[in-house]
């Protein structure tokens, strides 16, 4: 009995050990496999990406951003040259490609806009099939951060409107900008107005009137529209599109819009991406990031300092008491 005793001893222990040996062999095997996981690199295309588009023998600005949804499905916002930001539902993989499509806004036409692209280190390029059933080609560049490391200090206040005349002003078509009893007025839909001089960061403020229905648009650096729009009384929009937000992305937190006809300002800081803005007094976006572009932007080159553009051709619109503090 006590041979077999230690026999049986000694093949408990053998067996032990084998369970442990298996144990710690599959143990980190799926360690690795987990850790493996972790590590894999997010594809190139994920983030937020300037495009510029051809069509027509013109560049049109426009906006891309991919990001993940869940562990496998990629899906994102697009801007085009005009409208707002729009979603797009998924971005496919496609034989080292991507494509996805989107459905018309406010382009001419029924037929989706089909969008293929690839992407290589910092750069895109591809191709859109727009509503008229054309291609054209478009190239992007990853969007900077524009993340500043300093708090800004500020200079000295500019008058950018003198009350007299639109001097120091430009349109981007035949001009029907006039000024009337210190009034800067557009009194039908016409050209953009838009500062001979470009800036950086800065502080604005800003005094408009709007007649019923009237929609108009005050863009920072030339990219970003602050909405200047008949809320109260006009034609519903998304809280996205609606007075004081950032177009198509930022919602106001509190409607301060008045009466059409009553004078009413914005004090709008804009350092880097984040923006305030102050509605007739009150704060009603806090230091919030603006994505990108949005529609009607001049261009999409994010990284460079742009003029101040009033938005003229959407109707009546008055402004006075521009003036506009930037960035040392």
């Amino acid at each position: 009995m006590k041979k077999l005793q230690l026999s049986g001893s000694r093949h408990f222990t053998s067996t032990l050990k084998a369970l442990v040996v298996l144990c710690f062999t599959f143990f980190s095997s799926m360690t690795g496999a987990y850790a493996q996981a972790e590590m894999k690199k997010d594809p190139d295309v994920i983030g937020r990406w300037d495009i510029t588009m051809e069509k027509d023998g013109k560049s049109q600005p426009s906006w891309l951003e991919v990001q993940k949804s869940g562990t496998h499905t990629l899906i994102g916002r697009f801007t085009y040259a005009f409208g707002s930001a729009r979603p797009i539902a998924e971005v496919k993989p496609n034989s080292g490609k991507f494509t996805f499509s989107i459905p018309p806004q406010w382009e001419p036409g029924n037929r989706n806009m089909d969008f293929e692209f690839e992407v290589s280190g910092d750069k895109l390029t591809g191709s859109m099939v727009y509503t008229d059933g054309k291609t054209y080609s478009f190239t992007g560049v990853r969007a900077p951060k524009l993340i500043r490391e300093k708090e800004p200090v500020w200079g000295a206040p500019i008058k950018l409107f003198n009350g007299k005349d639109t001097q120091g002003w430009h349109t981007d078509g035949k001009n029907q900008w006039v000024v009337e009893d210190g009034i800067l007025r557009s009194l039908h839909s016409g050209a953009n107005l838009i500062t001979d001089k470009t800036f950086n960061d800065f502080k604005l403020h800003i005094e408009f009137r709007y007649k019923q229905g009237s929609n108009s648009g005050v863009y920072l650096r030339g990219r970003y529209e602050v909405q200047v729009i008949d809320t109260k009384s006009g034609e519903p929009e998304p809280i996205n599109n609606q007075f004081s937000s950032v177009y198509g992305f930022l919602p106001p937190n509190k409607m301060m819009a008045k009466d059409p006809g009553e004078w009413q300002s914005y004090d709008i800081t804009l350092v880097g991406r984040l923006v305030t803005i102050v509605a007739n007094g009150t704060e009603v976006i806090c230091r919030q990031e603006i994505p990108g572009i949005t529609g009607g932007a001049i261009n999409s080159n994010e990284g460079e300092p742009g003029p101040l553009l009033i938005q003229g051709d959407h109707g009546p619109i008055d402004y006075r008491n521009i003036i506009l503090t930037p960035v040392k």
